[in-house]
């Protein structure tokens, strides 16, 4: 096809280039950055394009131009041959393709062989108003449009058994409860940041809470599983299997997920991304653990009260916790120490991924963030496992509910007004969230007078607490279709986020009356018994 120049691939860089060059059977050159692979082929596809190739331009990546780049474009996680079930070796079912197969080749290619493209590219020259331009050397970034390109792709598809390694340490009140911490064990190149570091703190966590049990008499209410995961540059396909294989019971069982991937990236400023139910056990394990080479604790260091603001990020399709979140309704999070200028890693997905050029990214103090990686990791895990009550703040959602909610009431009356939208009152869902806001502060009264001496009575609360993030998950779409079934945090058309752009007004209509039922749903699952559910919408 015609070989056109689209930026990042985001929607809006698409919608610009396709105002001036039709996009239609091209081949689509793309850098990496802002957006996962999988969302940038996903793009291409749906605006008509016939191929994507990938580089990593210098302006984003100060890397040497002939680095080679890895990474997947499956718009989901697990094997994409089984979607929604496992493929353990007793699956026995004929392959089905995932909805998130894109269905046109991509490539990445390295910086040197776009240069050579783009040089001969073509076609219009990029607006100097726009971040379209890069800073490949003898470039001119042009649109492109006028010269044919072949793309021929020779992947080989080939079937391969994994295996997924567990250690676990019993609880000794609630074994049937457990944390999970989890590290990918395997990488395409050396894979140091992405997965022997991870690896390495969840071998010594596992030592350590070993060693606890063994010598220092520690007794966890709760387990500690220990999973070390494998086929994770695939889109976490080891972790991912693991959580279809047990999908009917796991949110039973798994109440939490610490990612180690990628926790040491630089040792001067950190981030999180991580459900809501999480972000008070962040601030009260930030303020117990001191930043690396520091004196001052991880609180204060970034911010104190403000630490949210400059801490925490919107989970990733491509996090390796993101499956536990938006594919199981488990409560989750990743971590990084990180340089002081930059959030993203560069070296993530090249062979350039080595234990050298962390050093280099660490001041030559791996050894010292890795520790303190570990021990906020250490931490959080031992007060969710020993803790009478469960770590886990059920009115973290508040926020993020009435932001949601607010946006679609902004929608919902501005079509009203339009004359485009007929019958549709946006109070149902906001008396939803009223349920959840009253399901909340029951369950905080509830833990402000709680004996904390009757175990019955704690584990029927810890009960309630646990259905929070799993009710979120959407009951009325498909897990084959849309596997990432979180309300707030998913991805899809059911999600509160894209009911507040629908443009289609039947199905603005049906998403949210669903949306509306999924929310009341989680209320109605947080108030325990039957006769105090909260029926009033």
């Amino acid at each position: 096809g015609r070989l056109v120049y689209g930026n990042y691939g985001r929607q809006e860089d698409l919608d610009f280039v396709q105002g001036r060059v039709d996009l239609k059977g091209s081949v689509l050159l793309l850098r990496a950055g802002n957006i996962t692979f999988a969302q940038q082929v996903d793009n291409a596809a749906r605006m008509g394009a016939s191929a994507v190739l990938i580089y990593l331009d210098t302006k984003d990546y100060n890397l040497v131009t002939d680095t080679e780049l890895y990474g997947h474009v499956h718009l989901g996680s697990g094997d994409p041959y089984t979607p929604g079930f496992p493929s353990f070796n007793h699956t026995q079912f004929a392959p089905t393709e995932s909805a998130g197969l894109p269905k046109i080749p991509a490539q990445t290619i390295t910086a040197n062989t776009a240069a050579a493209l783009l040089r001969n590219i073509g076609g219009p020259e990029v607006d100097a108003s726009t971040d379209f331009k890069g800073e490949l050397k003898s470039v001119t970034y042009k649109l492109g449009g006028s010269q044919n390109i072949t793309v021929e792709v020779n992947n080989v598809l080939v079937n391969k058994e994994i295996h997924n390694v567990f250690g676990v340490v019993k609880g000794f009140t609630d074994p049937d409860r457990y944390v999970v911490l989890g590290a990918q064990r395997d990488a395409w190149g050396r894979g140091y940041t992405r997965a022997t570091v991870g690896t390495s703190v969840l071998i010594e966590l596992a030592n350590a809470f070993h060693e606890m049990v063994k010598k220092d008499e520690f007794r966890p209410r709760r387990s500690i599983i220990f999973a070390s995961w494998t086929a994770g540059e695939f889109g976490s396909v080891g972790a991912t299997e693991w959580l279809e294989g047990y999908m009917s019971s796991i949110d039973r069982s798994v109440f939490t997920y610490i990612n180690l991937d990628g926790v040491v990236m630089g040792c001067e400023s950190f981030v999180a991304s991580a459900s809501p139910l999480l972000h008070s056990l962040i601030e009260s394990t930030m303020k117990e653990v001191s930043m690396p080479q520091s004196a001052s604790s991880m609180y204060e260091a970034m911010g104190k009260n403000k630490w949210q603001k400059r801490v925490l990020r919107t989970m990733s399709m491509e996090d390796p916790a993101y499956p536990f979140l938006a594919f199981a309704g488990i409560p989750s999070i990743s971590f990084h120490f990180i340089p002081g200028n930059t959030e993203s890693y560069p070296y993530y997905g090249t062979s350039l991924d080595n234990m050298d050029h962390l050093n280099y990214q660490t001041n030559h103090h791996t050894s010292e963030v890795t520790a303190t990686a570990a021990r906020f990791a250490g931490l959080m895990t031992l007060r969710l496992v020993h803790d009478h009550l469960l770590s886990l703040d059920v009115s973290g959602y508040k926020g993020p509910i009435t932001k949601a909610v607010s946006q679609i009431y902004k929608q919902v009356n501005q079509l009203t007004r339009s004359g485009q939208l007929k019958d549709v009152s946006p109070t149902w869902l906001s008396r939803a969230r009223g349920s959840y806001f009253r399901a909340a502060n029951g369950i905080s009264n509830a833990i402000a007078n709680m004996d904390l001496t009757d175990k019955e009575a704690c584990r029927i609360l810890n009960d309630r607490i646990m259905r929070v993030e799993h009710s979120l998950l959407s009951q009325y779409v498909s897990v084959v279709e849309t596997p990432f079934r979180h309300l707030l945090l998913g991805h899809g058309s059911h999600t509160l986020a894209s009911i507040a752009e629908a443009k289609d007004m039947e199905k603005l209509r049906t998403q949210l009356a669903l949306a509306t039922w999924n929310l009341q749903g989680c209320a109605n699952a947080m108030a325990g018994n039957v006769w105090d559910i909260d029926d009033e919408i």
